[in-house]
């Protein structure tokens, strides 16, 4: 089966357990197994080329500009994580099944799985670092949603956000040494870094991408110091704890570490890291997990001891370590899934994992007695059970480790850590199970049916199996270290048995197994003085550690983010000035190519009126309609500027802008005082009027100097110039680079004003809705309403224009290929007619004989622009392409017919939409704070005798 199809299939089905959660739990849980059970099985079918020592490949381009392929390869080291990803997650579906009660949401619960399970497949499966990199946050993300799945458990919700803090951080951390490995090898491909060893290690860089790795993997892997969010998240569903925190989610970063030995490992930093690490997480955890009396907590932090267990094999970089590893990482899976879901039945049916509530279960749970016990000698290092067997070559290969100088470092930790890990396997058996049976149990235990201990079983006959038979896994096992060592590396030429001889490794252990039975024995005295000792609390640290941060940056954002529109505007202004100046300072200006030329009196003229209109709404900016005055100002004088710089398409749309900006803000005025009220210190004034000059004169002086030399690079114009005509069929290049060559931005910025125009529309019905529509009515305007509220003069001349308007805005809209228009301009225009009517005529006249709703148009304009650049797909080739050809209808001369034509009336549309329905819905509020319109289009009413002006009514609420 395809690797893509291997990987896809979890995601896919992910849509399934939703939608049976109406059809029953069974369906839920069973459309699950056979999308996990057909990817399991998929990937059995690759198995014959994995054990004939090939590697299946799949590729599919994705963003190749950016070295992100969607590469797959599947190895023995990616078969072996993904056997265990989609094995025992059949068995935990089986098990959640029967776990969950019937107040848990099958559906969702599965469809998280589901994802989760994906995201671990394609991370084992990936050969490029950049998804990988996508996976890896996948796994963060979905494993959030597991731990909190029960969201009415407040330590669920604590421990979901804690892991994803802790994971998010360090793949963060890890997202940055993957681009440098990336950079290093010259690829993003892992094929091709797993054979770049000596450029990776020779690099200067390898020692911060090791460092950054490292995080992603530690954190990951719960590893020192970063083991605390581990426990935290058993408050996570049983079926979770035993699929994330014991087989797979943990086991991400041990995977990476493994996937990146043949180029990371072998060198001092590697060994000293991750050997240490490894140590330290492998005796902290034990020692944690011995005092604990949660049985879920025990496990969690004998996780995090294992866990440290195989980091420190990997950490030594010998080929026996990689070996002892990987054997490790099999027999870990079995008997720690097995533990997990032994202790949720404990849980499922004594209704508490409180190890001091319980006792004597041996009695009423014979058989989740026996599935717990096997799976706890594992853990502890019994003979004939396959945790034994990994431990021992564990504990020799620490005896040929020597860390800083010391060569008993190892060995003693090592021994000790095995020997805790004895003392809290016996601990977890003994006082769950043995004793006599109590009377105060929560309620009254008794074992499962058999869809919850069967999937625990089966793993501990494969404990036993692998303990008993190890030659029927040693082959598998050496096959997948070969995957880790790389090609150049053989494989130790060692076998895995039960009898060694007598071999330091062999006292070790029955070193450990009798320590063990001694520490249980004097359990109670060890736990008054644990109880004693003052020890840091890791949650209590990483939650002042967490809200600190927190309060840090509220601080920050509170003194900077306060709503000051000048506030952000200073900060603005200074980082560009300070940023300019900088490059100003550091770069090269060369000397002057060009003469200044000669400005005539109509220029200097129209520079004077534009300065003096610059500084007279500076001065005079508190009365806000000299101030909207003379803005219009600016803007007419800036429209005579392109004119002058010959952009007349520029100048077209600036005029018309500025018209309907003036009207809209026309509208906004009748709602604000005359006069803006002083509220900046002078100090404030002075400290922002220098701000704003030095900004000016630094734009000038970038200006003037960029006026004066010639470009270092030919400009995009020459390309657009030479491209317009042939490539996009018009002689206006402004009009093609709009509709053609820049479509898709013309196409963004009518969606944002379309947007805007119904924020607007949004805004005002919540006014004249809510409490705002009685003040509106009863508002009483500065100044005394005119009484010609429709002069006849006004409303007869906007009626002869409005054809004329109407004329002209089709003529502009028709030439805007090839000379001065567009759909753009047009629609300025006619919206600019259409707003005449309502100036003139009045908004209840004008909006009755409304054919089209605004909102319609606007849809309507947005519908056509983009039916038109999808029309590019169809003849292959990219979206918003135009096509062009001539055509002759007699008795008239040859035309052009050309699709960016469609575009422009889409432009056109919304852009008629989006200005109409502004200024209807500022009308609306004008309409309504001051007068009611009247119906007829003048003062005089045709259907009176009399000619005597009638005064609108005051409309009633």
């Amino acid at each position: 089966m395809s690797l893509f199809f291997i990987v896809s299939l979890p995601f896919l089905g992910a849509l399934l357990p939703g939608l049976m959660n109406s059809a029953g739990r069974s369906a839920c849980a069973g459309t699950t197994f056979i999308v996990s059970l057909a990817a399991f099985i998929g990937l059995l079918t690759n198995l014959p080329a994995v054990l004939a020592g090939e590697v299946v490949t799949a590729r599919v381009d994705w963003l190749p500009a950016l070295g992100l392929n969607f590469s797959l390869m599947l190895d023995g080291l990616g078969f072996f994580f993904a056997f265990l990803i989609l094995g025992i997650g059949l068995l935990i579906i089986t098990y959640g099944r029967h776990y969950l009660s019937r107040d848990d949401n099958m559906g969702e619960f599965f469809t998280y799985l589901l994802l989760f399970q994906g995201a671990m497949v394609g991370i084992v499966l990936s050969d490029n670092i950049l998804l990988l990199l996508v996976f890896w946050e996948l796994t963060s993300l979905s494993s959030f949603l597991l731990i909190g799945f029960w969201k009415h458990l407040p330590e669920g919700r604590q421990g979901a956000r804690m892991a994803l803090t802790v994971t998010g951080m360090g793949g963060l951390a890890m997202i940055g040494g993957m681009l440098i490995l990336g950079n290093i090898a010259g690829s993003f491909e892992l094929s091709v870094i797993l054979e770049n060893r000596d450029a990776i290690q020779a690099s200067p860089l390898y020692l911060p991408a090791l460092i950054l790795i490292l995080l992603g993997c530690f954190t990951k892997s719960a590893q020192f110091p970063f083991h605390f969010w581990l426990p935290h998240a058993m408050a996570a569903p049983t079926p979770v704890s035993a699929y994330l925190h014991s087989a797979t989610m943990v086991k991400a970063g041990i995977f990476l570490m493994a996937r990146m030995w043949p180029v990371l490992s072998g060198t001092p930093e590697w060994f000293v890291i991750v050997t240490t690490a490894g140590l330290l997480t492998m005796v902290l955890g034990a020692v944690i997990a011995l005092f604990k009396h949660d049985l879920k907590a025990l496990l969690a932090f004998s996780t995090v001891s294992h866990l440290g267990l195989i980091t420190m094999l990997l950490g030594t970089g010998t080929a026996f370590g990689a070996f002892a590893a990987v054997f490790h990482i099999l027999n870990h899976a079995t008997f720690k899934a097995a533990l997990f879901m032994s202790a949720g039945i404990v849980d499922h049916e004594a209704k508490t994992r409180d190890i001091r509530r319980l006792g004597g279960l041996r009695h009423l749970m014979p058989i989740t007695f026996v599935i717990a016990t096997v799976a706890a000698l594992s853990m502890a290092g019994i003979p004939l059970l396959n945790g034994f067997l990994s431990k021992e070559m564990m504990l020799e290969q620490a005896t040929k480790t020597v860390l800083f100088d010391t060569w008993w470092l190892v060995p003693a930790l090592a021994t000790f850590g095995a020997l805790v890990s004895a003392a809290y396997s016996f601990r977890f058996v003994s006082h769950t199970f043995l004793g006599p049976v109590r009377e105060d149990y929560p309620a009254k235990p008794h074992d499962p049916s058999s869809g919850m201990w069967l999937p625990p079983a089966i793993l501990v006959v494969l404990v036993v199996v692998i303990g008993v038979a190890p030659a029927l896994a040693e082959p598998f096992v050496k096959l997948v270290t070969a995957s880790v060592l790389g090609i150049a590396a053989e494989v130790p030429d060692k076998h895995i048995k039960i009898w060694h001889g007598l071999i330091p490794a062999l006292y070790m252990s029955i070193v450990a197994v009798i320590g063990g039975f001694v520490l249980l024995m004097i359990f109670k005295p060890l736990l008054r003085t644990w109880d004693a000792m003052p020890r840091p609390e890791a949650k209590v640290i990483f939650e002042t550690l967490i809200e600190s941060i927190a309060a840090a940056a509220r601080g920050m954002t509170h003194s900077v983010h306060n709503g000051a529109f000048t506030r952000y505007a200073l900060i603005g202004f200074v980082a560009i000035i300070v940023a300019g100046y900088y490059a100003w300072t550091t770069g090269t200006v060369g000397e002057a190519t060009r003469p200044l030329q000669a400005a005539g009196p109509v220029p200097i003229a129209g520079w004077a009126m534009l300065i003096g209109a610059t500084c007279g709404i500076v001065a005079l900016h508190r009365n806000r309609f000299l101030a909207l005055i003379l803005i219009g100002i600016v803007g007419l004088m800036v429209s005579i500027g392109f004119v002058y710089l010959s952009a007349p398409d520029l100048a077209m749309t600036q005029f018309t802008v500025e018209v309907v900006t003036i009207i809209l803000l026309l509208l906004a005025l009748n709602f604000l005082p005359n006069s803006t009220p002083v509220e900046s210190t002078p100090l404030r004034r002075v400290r922002d009027a220098s701000v704003a000059i030095v900004g000016g004169l630094a734009a000038f002086v970038m200006a003037y100097h960029y006026m004066l030399r010639d470009a270092v690079s030919t400009p995009i114009s020459e390309f657009h110039l030479a491209n317009s005509y042939k490539g996009g069929g018009g002689t206006n290049v402004v009009n093609v680079i709009l509709v053609d060559f820049r479509g898709f931005d013309t196409y963004g910025e009518i969606i944002v004003l379309s947007i805007a125009a119904l924020l607007i529309y949004a805004l005002t019905e919540t006014l004249l809705r809510g409490p705002v529509r009685r003040r509106l009515l009863n508002r009483i305007p500065d100044q005394p309403i005119a009484g010609d509220m429709h002069p006849m003069m006004m409303v007869v001349l906007t009626r002869v224009i409005m054809p004329v308007v109407l004329l002209v805005g089709f003529y502009i809209f028709l030439r805007g290929h090839n000379e001065p228009g567009g759909g753009f301009i047009s629609g300025l225009v006619v919206s600019i007619g259409v707003v005449m009517q309502y100036m003139a005529s009045g908004f209840s006249w004008t909006s009755s004989r409304l054919r089209y709703p605004y909102h319609g148009v606007i849809g309507a304009g947005v519908l056509v622009a983009g039916l038109t650049g999808i029309g590019s797909w169809f003849v292959s080739k990219p979206f918003l392409t135009s096509d062009f050809t001539y055509v002759r209808i007699p008795p008239f001369n040859e035309f052009e017919l050309a699709t960016a034509a469609l575009f422009d009336l889409g432009v056109f549309l919304a852009v008629v939409g989006a200005v109409m329905l502004s200024l209807e819905s500022f009308s609306r509020l004008a309409r309504r704070a001051d007068t009611a319109d009247s119906e007829h289009p003048m003062d005089i009413n045709p259907l009176r005798d009399d000619a005597a002006p009638q005064s609108a009514p005051t409309e009633k609420a």
